[in-house]
């Protein structure tokens, strides 16, 4: 193994299971995942540039209220777009 690499132990009943699912590898799954998820500086910078874009736009930047509120709606359709989740 090289020593940029890590392992991380699954069991074979959920490596079978995404490899069956997504046709790839879990190595693939995880770099994908951690390529394409953005860190929390990549979205202090995106919502950064939306402010400006909407304060052009508008001309004036969205009041703290207005962007909870629209952030609370984001994340109720992000939940029902996956569906109800199982209690833990």
């Amino acid at each position: 193994m090289a020593t940029d690499e890590t392992s991380i132990k699954v069991s074979a009943a959920a490596r079978d299971r995404l490899a069956a699912e997504h046709g790839t590898t879990i190595r693939s799954l995880v770099e994908e995942l951690a390529q394409s998820t953005p860190t929390q500086a990549e979205y202090a910078e995106r919502a950064e540039l939306a402010r400006a874009e909407l304060a052009s736009a508008l001309g004036s930047a969205p009041s703290p209220e207005a962007e909870a509120k629209a952030r609370a709606l984001l994340e109720r359709l992000g939940a029902s777009q996956h569906g109800p989740r199982a209690a833990a």
